[in-house]
């Protein structure tokens, strides 16, 4: 495994060293690697280059496998979730106190800000190694080179659209690094994106549809040139990008296929999410897919433990039955009912809401939440063997749902415990089995074992089209494609365009994109948006640049529809109390890299210590 440094400092000044496989290895500051090992004496070859570019790939796939996967941080600052951590004082809970420049930024028991940072910044670099080496060869054909070159574009835009969206304003950073650098300065986001598309614009242009699922296409290139289009307010452009995804050899998946295509229990959403099926040559709506598998050179320790992260914490004595009060469920795989077998054992970290696990969920027939697709507490049974002398009416039945009457009685520390032990969640996502039956090489309960992930889906250009149609006024489109997304899960089609706005999209993301999109990062660009355009969003404010800090959509947003942000008394078993801020709209940058940049000026985001210091950041390009 590849090992990841400290600070973006050390980061952006290591030259790459590139492993006969391909990967790279890094040092935790200046290169103490041999010569020999310098990207001038490696990257000779168009197989040189292409091995840095598979090991991009490889680097995308971090933030959404293992223990604490980074994808959690990413949606705890959203209206879909939290930390349900409840027996430790760590965890991000109560933001206001837990997220700051100093604080322990990654970490599995506090959160993963500071990986995303450093990830990032290392994948700009080896981006940057081959798009200023792209000329030092002698290729096959130019139209060899430009797809190198294209895909590298590719890899440099993801990691700043997603840096830009996490951090804000960051340095802009065009050409490889090859001795350190202090004098990094922070350039305007908007700077960045400009960029970003240029790049884009030629890279759609280059790249093809006909390659690996797990390489940049030119569909994954388009649907990335959507989302910077958007968040320039581009939004005719972003349409015209979106069109060229959706107008190419995509299509959503409508039909059943892949490995279990003849049972018919199943449905073809549950086709769509097998681990087996995601980069197969049938499935025509994936468009950019990382690879993991068990045999796989630099696969993901651990697999991805999706189920540990996504599952309610419902094996730890804390359940009872209703009439005796005995601890009901057990996590040994050997029950007559494994439930660890059939969903996983999980420890409930992502902790979805209300709006997430139940409001949002109002069309009976939408095969999303479907009995068998998606998963409620009380479709768990009570199967402690030893209920079958202690209680024995309930052995074996359904569990019971809490009510305000019963909720003392059947939990052992009362309604807290509710926040980790009882909700419901997206079975066909996060099950990661054969059949019916969870499989995991590493662990036993099983937690989730290494798969494929999508990164990008025609389901999210569709509504990435459609929230371009509603910026533009055009409701009536912007609706035809929400229902795309919704006619494939067989829900009811919406009628009703004068009722189309922002938060239907954002409700039919939540729906659709579970542990794909990066939710935070959406929600921030669209608070971008509304601060950049003016528009008036449903909630009938509007907002502004100056003070976006301080008053902002993503807040407002998540104040709303979070019930556990919005409700002070809600209380951990350890005393956290669930807080967010408008400020947090943007992370921390952390510390540590800003102080190592003794002859530059990295900004601090507003709301954080130290943004006090900051200076006008970079109002354009500086190769």
């Amino acid at each position: 495994m590849k090992k990841i440094n400290k600070n973006i400092i050390a980061a952006l000044a290591i030259g790459a060293v590139f492993a006969a496989g391909g990967c790279t290895k890094r040092s935790d500051l200046f290169p103490e690697a041999p010569s020999k090992y310098t990207p001038g004496n490696t990257l000779t070859t168009p197989g040189a280059f292409r091995a840095l570019l598979l090991n991009l790939n490889l680097s995308v796939r971090f933030e959404f496998f293992g223990d604490s996967a980074p994808m959690l941080t990413e949606s705890i600052f959203t209206d879909a979730a939290v930390e349900g951590t409840t027996d430790k004082t760590t965890p991000a809970q109560d933001l206001n106190i837990r997220i700051t420049p100093t604080a322990n930024l990654n970490s599995n028991d506090y959160n993963k800000i500071g990986n995303y940072w450093e990830v990032w910044w290392q994948g700009v670099h080896d981006a940057n190694v081959i798009i200023s080496r792209i000329n030092d060869i002698q290729w096959p054909s130019d139209d060899d080179k430009n797809k190198v070159l294209s895909a590298a574009y590719f890899h440099r835009a993801y990691r700043y659209y997603r840096l830009v969206h996490e951090f804000g304003d960051v340095p802009l950073l065009l050409k490889e690094e090859t001795i350190v650098n202090t004098s990094y300065v922070s350039t305007q986001r908007m700077v960045i994106l400009k960029k970003m598309k240029e790049d884009l614009d030629f890279a759609v242009t280059k790249l093809t549809d006909d390659g690996n699922k797990g390489e940049p296409s030119k569909g994954a290139a388009a649907h990335l040139l959507t989302k910077i289009n958007l968040a320039l307010g581009l939004f005719d452009d972003a349409i015209t990008s979106a069109n060229i995804a959706i107008n190419g050899p995509y299509a959503l998946m409508t039909n059943r296929f892949g490995i279990v295509a003849g049972d018919a229990t199943k449905n073809v959403v549950w086709d769509l999410h097998r681990p087996e099926n995601k980069s197969i040559a049938a499935n025509t709506e994936a468009l950019y897919v990382v690879i993991d598998r068990e045999n796989l050179d630099g696969a993901t320790s651990f697999g991805s433990q999706l189920m540990r992260n996504c599952v309610p914490m419902w094996h730890n004595g804390t359940i009872l039955t209703p009439g005796a009060l005995k601890p009901g469920i057990s996590d040994k795989v050997t029950e007559e009912f494994p439930l660890t077998l059939w969903y996983g054992r999980g420890i409930g970290r992502l902790r979805g809401t209300p709006y997430a696990t139940k409001y949002i969920w109002t069309d009976n027939t939408d095969l999303r939440h479907a009995k068998g697709m998606w998963v409620d507490m009380t479709d768990l049974v009570y199967n402690q063997p030893g209920l079958k002398t202690s209680d024995p009416a309930w052995y074996g039945k359904h569990l019971e749902q809490y009510t305000a009457d019963n909720v003392n009685q059947r939990f052992l520390n009362g309604a807290k415990d509710t926040i980790r032990a009882w909700f419901g969640w997206p079975h066909y996502k996060v099950f990661i089995g054969s059949g019916t039956t969870a499989s995991d090489k590493w662990w036993s309960p099983p937690r989730g074992t290494n798969t494929d992930w999508y990164v990008f889906r025609l389901a999210e250009t569709y509504l990435l089209r459609a929230e371009a149609y509603w910026w533009k006024g055009q409701n009536a489109l912007a609706m035809a494609d929400i229902n795309k997304v919704r006619a494939r899960a067989n829900a009811a089609p919406l009628t009703d365009a004068s009722k189309v706005n922002i938060g239907t999209i954002l409700d039919e993301r939540q729906r659709e994109l579970f542990w794909e999109e990066p939710r935070k990062d959406e929600l921030t660009r669209m608070a971008f948006i509304f601060a950049q355009t003016g528009k008036a969003a449903y909630n009938g404010k509007t907002y502004n640049v100056a003070n976006f800090s301080t008053d902002n959509f993503f807040y407002d947003r998540i104040m709303e529809k979070n019930d556990f942000y919005k409700n002070p008394n809600v209380i951990t078993n350890s005393g956290n109390h669930f807080t967010i801020s408008p400020y947090h709209v943007l992370w921390p940058i952390p510390q540590n890299d800003i102080d190592l940049n003794i002859n530059g000026h990295i900004n601090q985001n507003k709301g954080y210590s130290g943004s006090e210091s900051n200076v006008p950041p970079l109002d354009k390009v500086v190769e």
